[in-house]
């Protein structure tokens, strides 16, 4: 028998609850497997007894020994690397970034190069072109295109891959000290091998991954900045082993020290780490406080010493820069399908010209017709036919463009440099200017229709100010930011306070003086409890007292108290000192009962000077209000307050407290004790131990943090909504804040009807009914044609949903395992077929579900899922994606945005209060959300604009200049000779046609950024693929076909019967050749004048240069001088001087251009007259709209009645310091007095005198 497992889906009954985030992404099934009733004790030792035997599996594969190199030598720690080479599993600190070095760049980047499928195809064609039976055109005329492509691509790579061999020398050299030969000597980074003792000092980068032993400070702790890890610069705390901490301080110790780790192996978990120290006889169990990471930054600690356990490649940094997926615009897939359409249609021509080369020698050659095509051979008719199809795959090559890729790279460059430079997306404040981490995808910032944003640090700074207060029933604080701007308020005056925080603001005069008057009783107790219930560290850094906070909420509201009078000053193990109004007082701490994101709260129990034990707790008020005492005379008033708070879109903490009595805290703190040792379920343990003392709370009041909205957060919005792109705000805040900040920032009104996850699952409900009973009626029509909107199109609607329902909606709830004892029996053919029929059948449930609710969702004007995971952030975005095939933008600032930001077709991330790594992975990035609108509406817009117009013109181009070929064949028997020379079809997209595009591809713009800005409407039509798709390919191939025809019968007419004025005929084959090739570049270059918009010196000069360039080239290479120089390659010899000396070939050249063109200028003034764009709406009054928008008003600020929303609370979402404070390892021996740690300040705080 084995014990198996049944997967239920959770109770179905069961309603979702709006305040819980569903599940971690790493939770596994059995984490989430809680018992509702407790074990028999029996069974539950009968449990254990069977897991002791089972056998262990050893995870600690990776062994690391002290001071000891030759250890890594054994063969058990060698891997194969190719065939029977081996090498040491263990890497060297050296990093490799880069990818070539001087002996393998040419080959690799080759290889590289030639792996992409266009530039195999022209080397193909390069070989095929030395093949004397099958080639008429030389070979330099693929070659030079594909060695100038070749060329400046690999260029490019060069340059970067220098930098970054640049930057892996400046990282590898850097300075260290590593013990050897009993002491240590300063070494290079590149030199550290695993197994090393270092020494890293005081504002140096760690330079491995390595194990703490010991440091300056007391019990060896050492703070960290993970600011190169993942941008916060709130300072971490990593401590030692007591063991290593007593006995490795000096440099004979450590030299000593032969102790073994046995760890996981090298992984790119942040956050995690399991191993063991074995030393002296002793296990010594590691975990993630006592590692320290590569890349982080030594803080306030003068030095440490440190085990080095993985190096270079195998730190978890360097885990962490893996390869991201590669991402490709809309515009690339149908690109690579044109060009496919492309190479078929050249397969097609080749075969039809083929054919009439086989029928051309079957009919006509043997009567001879053709004899000075004889070339001597006797190939029979069919194999001359497939000789000319080679022949033509060659002379048509120009079809497929060589140098379309290389040139898109060379526009999407330059739109990336574009985006670098411009100031108007330079934050100044923050040194932060706007970067495009991708070169790939700048044309499709032009068709976003749904951006999907965090919120904390996205929408809002992040930032926490002391806003409001209720105490006692009384509210203080800031009415209004309107009133503070116009001077309504005075700001608060606390020069009385020398201990005062210079950058906190408040603008209530009213609680000052409340405070330095002592009358109310409840506003001492208020501030005192905001001084002492936290886990704030203070440090002295340059004379000014500093506070390090483990979230920013709790850093404003120990500022706040400390403006207030009530200073915390330092803490030990046992003891927390505050300033009370200038009185310094010592508490004695007898429990910290720290915050967690289920608890909602956090308390502290002290004990009063004199002797009174009191428990001052502050958390959200959904817990805290569960927990009060009956008798609360301002629980109402409270309440009031909290709501006005909200409507205000404040983050906001409930304060209460409790006095103990000395037996009743005896009784408990043995509970309490009992519960911090327990050898499992510790932390459920201390949780109930915690509830038992956190009872019949009286209420002090509230506060009210502002985490204020980023500058132009609604006007950006507005502007992105006018632009039809919907906004979907993903965060894991609460719904009350989420709904509170939709408000403030215009995604939401008072004409918006919001629906919540209830009302979501009765539409959806209500819908697949009726669509069954249509279905029904209808006997089967299709589903799709039954489908009507889900919501009614005369009111604005609003989605909010919650993690928990979004599970529940979708089917996407964690399963939890039933384990029951049965037998195991092999399953039939008929089980297997029928499970794996109900699986299809769930899946097909769970897909029309999500369908059905995406179609919902996108019905809304605005939607906002709240309290969602990182993984499902990341789900939602890949809903949209898939359900609606819309490209889709994510933008947020912190490491819990990731996901989403790698799954979006483009991510942005905000370098913002919560780190890097949302901006490290993200395609591009700036400082602040307003920007989003430039980035889009502008740059986006133009880049699509550019890109679309660059590519229906290249195709045009080709066309017209390889179709000729096409028609010429009609008339020279189908032998695959060429219209123009040999040179000039190796110059055409190198030279003569290319810069002009290039530059439109680059500068165009039909409208002013300030016009894209002002009208957001403008960018719909990318939205829609308006301008590029394969309705505009097939009118640029039907351009480019009507173009070659009249390029080459035109100049054919006049050749039938012409005379030159000196009475000789110019009807040759090489001044048809030129006058062609003259008409087509003088055709092609004014063309792309007809699609400018934008004119500029460049431009022009562009144009002209090109043509001018053409003409010169021409005189050279038809001149006797290089004729005599190489006979055999330049045959042309004056055939250009001899034929543009002739004024009727001129008169054919300006006339083959005006046929071309003037249509097409025709055409083009008709549609701007009877059918205008938008865009050539605003081209026409471009001037006054101009003025307009310089004068337009700012649109009025949103205003809303009281809200009866329920208030949100502001707190970490982490556990705080309480773990280290109570362990007495981070408190230095020795505290300075008050006096001389702040002898810059009156030793007295300003009595206090009544304002009259």
């Amino acid at each position: 028998m084995d014990t198996d497992y049944d997967s239920t889906y959770e109770d179905e009954s069961h309603v979702p609850n709006d305040d819980v985030v569903p599940y971690s992404d790493d939770e596994t099934d059995d984490e989430l497997d809680s018992p509702q009733t407790e074990e028999p004790e029996q069974n539950r030792r009968n449990v254990e007894a069977e897991q002791s035997q089972e056998p262990v599996i050893k995870e600690c594969t990776w062994q690391v020994k002290a001071n000891d190199r030759n250890f890594y030598d054994q063969p058990q720690f060698k891997k194969k690397v190719y065939f029977c080479l081996k090498k040491s599993k263990y890497a060297g600190n050296e990093i490799k970034t880069y990818k070539y070095n001087p002996i393998t760049f040419l080959p690799v980047n080759l290889y590289e190069q030639f792996k992409r499928a266009a530039n195999a195809y022209f080397l193909v064609l390069l070989i095929l072109q030395a093949i004397p039976q099958i080639s008429t055109v030389t070979w330099y005329t693929t070659f030079i295109p594909l060695l100038l492509m070749l060329g400046i691509t690999a260029i490019k790579d060069l340059v970067d891959d220098i930098a970054r061999h640049k930057m892996d020398n400046e990282i590898n050299n850097r300075p260290s000290e590593v013990i050897t030969d009993g002491r240590f000597k300063k070494t290079k980074w590149k030199h550290i091998r695993v197994g090393d003792i270092i020494r890293i000092k005081k504002n140096e980068f760690i330079p491995a991954d390595v194990l703490l032993l010991s440091s300056s400070e007391p019990n060896s702790l050492c703070y960290v900045e993970t600011a190169e890890l993942d941008g916060e610069t709130n300072l971490k705390f990593k401590m030692s082993l007591e063991a290593t901490d007593e006995y490795l301080q000096g440099e004979g110790d450590l030299a000593g020290f032969d102790g073994l780790v046995e760890c996981e192996e090298p992984n790119n978990r942040l956050d995690k780490f399991v191993g063991t120290l074995f030393w002296r006889g002793n296990s010594f169990g590691l975990d993630a406080d006592k590692i320290l990471l590569r890349g982080c930054t030594i803080r306030n600690t003068e030095y440490c010493h440190g085990l080095v356990l993985f190096a270079g490649a195998d730190t978890k940094i360097m885990r962490n820069s893996g390869k991201t997926t590669l991402k490709r615009t809309k515009i690339d897939y149908l690109m690579n399908c044109m060009v496919y359409t492309i190479f078929v249609l050249l397969i097609l021509a080749a075969s039809v010209l083929a054919i009439g080369q086989t029928f051309w020698e079957g009919e006509l050659g043997a009567s001879n017709v053709s004899w000075y095509l004889y070339d001597g051979k006797d190939y029979s008719p069919s194999y001359r036919g497939f000789l000319a199809f080679w022949g033509y795959i060659i002379v048509l090559n120009t079809m497929v463009p060589i140098s379309l890729y290389v040139s898109v790279e060379v526009i999407r460059l330059g739109q990336s440099y574009f985006i670098n430079w411009d100031l108007q997306m330079y934050f100044s404040a923050k040194d932060t200017p706007a970067k495009a981490r991708t070169t790939t995808l700048n044309e499709q910032l032009g068709q976003i229709e749904y951006i999907f944003s965090d919120k904390t640090g996205t929408l809002t700074q992040n930032i926490m100010t002391f806003k409001k207060c209720t105490i006692n029933g009384t509210t203080y604080g800031d009415d209004t930011d309107d009133e503070i701007k116009s001077n309504q308020t005075k700001q608060v005056d606390f020069s009385w306070n020398p201990l005062a925080d210079p950058s906190f603001i408040f603008h209530d005069n009213y609680l000052i003086d409340e405070i330095r008057s002592g009358k109310d009783k409840d506003v001492y107790e208020f501030f005192k409890l905001l001084a002492l219930c936290h886990t704030v560290m203070a440090e002295k850094a340059d004379g000014e007292l500093v506070y390090q906070a483990a979230s920013p909420d709790e850093g404003a509201l120990a500022t706040a108290a400390r403006n207030f009078g009530f200073v915390f000053l330092s803490r030990t193990q046992s003891t927390i000192t505050i300033s009370e109004l200038g009185q310094e007082k010592t508490y004695e701490v007898l429990a910290i009962l720290d915050f967690n994101s289920d608890r909602k709260r956090m308390s502290i129990i002290v004990k009063e000077p004199d002797g009174r034990i009191c428990l001052y707790c502050k958390g959200a008020d959904t817990v805290i209000y569960e927990r009060l005492h009956p008798d609360n005379p301002i629980k109402d008033q409270t309440q009031k307050a909290l709501d006005i708070f909200a409507n205000d879109s404040l983050r906001t903490l409930c304060l209460c407290y409790k006095n103990i009595d000395k037996v009743d805290f005896d009784k408990w703190n043995k509970k309490y004790k009992d519960a911090s040792v327990a050898p499992s379920n510790r932390d459920e343990e201390l949780d109930k131990v915690y509830e038992m003392i956190e009872t019949d709370l009286m209420l002090l009041g509230a506060t009210a943090i502002e985490d204020k909205l980023q500058d132009d957060v609604s006007g950006t919005i507005f502007n992105l909504a006018r632009a039809d792109i919907k906004i979907w705000v993903l965060t894991g805040d609460k719904k009350e804040t989420a709904e509170n900040i939709g408000y403030s920032c215009k995604l939401l009104d008072d004409d918006t009807e919001v629906l919540y996850g209830e009302d979501i699952t009765a539409h959806l409900h209500t819908q697949m009914e009726n669509q069954r009973n249509q279905i029904a009626r209808n006997q089967g029509a299709s589903q799709s044609n039954q489908m009507g909107p889900y919501l009614p199109a005369d009111k604005k609607h609003a989605l909010i949903i919650t993690g928990s329902w979004l599970n529940e909606i979708l089917l996407e709830k964690k399963k939890r395992k039933k384990k029951r004892l049965k037998l195991k029996f092999p399953r039939t053919k008929e089980e297997k077929e029928q499970q794996l029929q109900e699986k299809l059948k769930a899946y097909a449930v769970k897909e029309r579900r999500q369908r059905s609710f995406v179609d919902l969702a996108c019905e809304c004007s605005a939607v906002i899922c709240c309290r969602v995971t990182p993984k499902q952030k990341a789900m939602v975005v890949d809903l949209v994606k898939r359900y609606k095939n819309a490209i889709t933008l994510a933008i947020g600032d912190g490491a819990n945005d990731v996901n989403m930001i790698k799954t979006a077709h483009i991510g942005v991330g905000i370098s913002g209060q919560e780190g890097m790594q949302a901006v490290m992975s993200s395609d591009y990035s700036f400082a602040q959300f307003r920007y989003l609108q430039r980035l889009l509406l502008v740059h986006g817009r133009w880049s699509y604009i550019r890109m679309c117009k660059f590519l229906r013109y290249f195709f045009y181009k080709n066309f017209s200049f390889t179709l000729v070929h096409f028609w010429y064949s009609f008339f020279n028997g189908y032998s695959a000779q060429t219209v123009y020379e040999d040179m000039f079809i190796a110059l055409y997209n190198v030279l003569y046609s290319s810069l002009p595009v290039l530059l439109v591809g680059l500068l165009d713009q039909d409208v002013s950024d300030k016009l894209s800005l002002a009208f957001p409407r403008l960018y719909i039509p990318g939205q829609k693929g308006l301008l590029f798709n394969f309705k505009k390919f097939f009118l640029s191939l039907f351009h480019g076909i009507v173009t070659s025809l009249i390029i080459f019968f035109i100049p054919y007419g006049a050749f039938l019967l012409t005379m030159g004025q000196d009475g000789e005929a110019p009807s040759d084959y090489q001044s048809f050749a030129v006058t062609t090739a003259t008409a087509l570049i003088i055709t092609v270059n004014f063309q792309i004048g007809l699609d400018t918009s934008y004119w500029t010196f460049i431009n022009a000069f562009s144009i002209f240069g090109s043509i001018a360039i053409y003409f010169g080239i021409m005189f050279d290479l038809h001149s006797a001088g290089i004729h005599v120089l190489f006979p055999s390659m330049f045959i042309f010899t004056g055939a250009a001087p001899n034929a543009l000396r002739q004024p009727y070939l001129w008169l054919t050249i300006i006339l083959t251009v005006a046929i071309c063109l003037l249509p097409i200028v025709a055409l083009r003034f008709l549609v701007k007259i009877i059918w205008p764009s938008e865009s050539d709406k605003i081209q026409k009054k471009g001037k006054k709209f101009k003025a307009e928008v310089e004068q337009r008003a700012k649109p009025k600020p949103f205003t809303r009645g009281v809200s009866t929303r329920r208030s949100t609370y502001a707190f970490s979402h982490q556990r705080g310091y309480a773990d280290l404070i109570s362990s007495g390892r981070s408190i230095r021996k020795k505290r300075a007095s008050l006096d001389t740690v702040f002898d810059n300040y009156p030793a007295q705080i300003t009595p206090y005198t009544p304002q009259t």
